[in-house]
């Protein structure tokens, strides 16, 4: 018998099989490239391996969107449909999430917003959010110390929805406001009182945002910390793009009010949590992420994902469903053995990426191994050996 958490021989923050957090069936109806594909696996990590472009990111997106949002890729639900039906697409996941069992559904048809089942019933995101925590890391995201903070932003705002579903409202009821009060500043509105109202909401859901981001940093931090890897820790902190982000609600409302003249001048909103960047620092080397290596700061990627999924562990009392696409790009031999080694260690079900099966030899009978192929727009999925 496998049991997650000894399959590397090692015991680092190994999970119960009863406290894990795994699906046991994935099925994709029309979904980008795939008409259909079913997949019965166990809890162990999961390699799908192929050519270029014969779907293997396709089927991690489908995993994504067993979570809250618009999946690893910010598609919009029209995007995800295949062509050139364009009927829609549906998901369905057989979920095991800290012992219990859940058959949860996500689909959209003709473009439509997409709807959520859990166990036949209808659900909202946040209610998936709870029993299903996935982390991911995607070739995009590798430029993330170099990119505009916006990039950086979702990182960290991924990272706080994995402690906190509820944050995703919290971002939303601020996004909203904020626009609404962007409005009367480009229509120049003059009236205090409607101001107020919206610097009212956005003090209220900003504050939220903004202390879900610190806790989410600390936690993080302190799994970073405490653990023995062989990926560099990070040293995080987050910084405004002009001036310090305010601690509390009031002073939040009163920063807004002040900055009214500014924010008229700039036509829009200069103070508050969308102007939060994150900065890393090796720590090792005390060098900005900016300025590692391009390998460097994918191992800075690796390690905080492995950090976020130790802090959950510990929190929630399993690891987080874990996407690694093209997880191989960047790391060397030494590091990718490692990688796998914590993954099993950590008793985490992760779905990785890679061009040849010969990429994940390591992993051997530690991981199931399924081939994607494509041909003449029809795709297939067949188990295959990896060592």
């Amino acid at each position: 018998m496998v049991v997650p958490g000894l399959w590397c021989g090692v015991r680092l923050h190994a999970t119960p099989v009863s406290m894990s957090l795994y699906l046991t069936e994935l099925v994709l109806s029309h979904f980008r490239s795939h008409k259909r594909v079913q997949l019965g696996v166990d809890a162990r990590p999961v390699v799908l391996f192929g050519a270029n472009g014969a779907g293997k990111t396709n089927i991690l997106e489908a995993v994504s969107m067993l979570s809250p949002g618009r999946g690893l890729r910010r598609s919009s639900a029209e995007e995800m449909t295949r062509r050139p039906e364009a009927l829609g697409w549906k998901l369905r996941g057989g979920l095991v999430s800290l012992g219990q069992g859940h058959e949860v559904e996500t689909w959209s048809e003709n473009g439509a917003a997409r709807q959520v089942r859990i166990d036949g019933k209808t659900a909202s995101q946040v209610a998936l959010g709870r029993i299903a925590r996935v982390l991911w890391l995607v070739p995009a995201m590798d430029r993330l110390w170099i990119e505009a903070a916006d990039g950086r932003r979702r990182f960290l705002d991924r990272m706080v929805l994995s402690f906190d579903p509820g944050h995703a409202e919290a971002a939303l009821a601020y996004d909203k406001a904020m626009r609404e009060r962007n409005r009367l500043i480009r229509d120049e509105v003059r009236d205090p009182a409607w101001y107020a109202a919206l610097e009212a909401q956005m003090a209220e859901a900003g504050h939220r945002m903004h202390t879900g981001r610190v806790r989410a940093l600390a936690l993080v931090q302190e799994a970073q910390d405490q653990a023995e890897t062989a990926f560099p820790a990070a040293r995080l902190t987050l910084v405004q793009t002009e001036g310090a982000m305010p601690e509390t609600e009031p002073d939040l409302r009163d920063a807004l009010a002040d900055s009214r003249a500014r924010d008229m001048a700039a036509g829009r909103a200069l103070v508050g949590p969308h102007r939060t960047d994150l900065q890393g620092v090796y720590a090792a080397k005390d060098v900005h992420a900016k300025d590692c290596s391009t390998g460097e700061q994918k191992a800075l990627l690796v390690s905080l994902i492995l950090a976020n999924a130790r802090a959950l562990a510990d929190r929630i009392g399993a690891p987080p469903l874990l996407l690694l696409d093209e997880v191989s790009a960047h790391l060397d031999m030494q590091r990718r053995a490692a990688l796998y080694d914590e993954v099993c260690a950590l008793g985490a079900q992760a779905w990785m990426t890679g061009t040849g099966a010969e990429l994940f030899g390591e992993l051997r009978d530690r991981a199931r191994g399924f081939e994607v192929t494509d041909s003449g727009g029809a795709s297939a999925v067949m188990e295959r050996d990896l060592g």
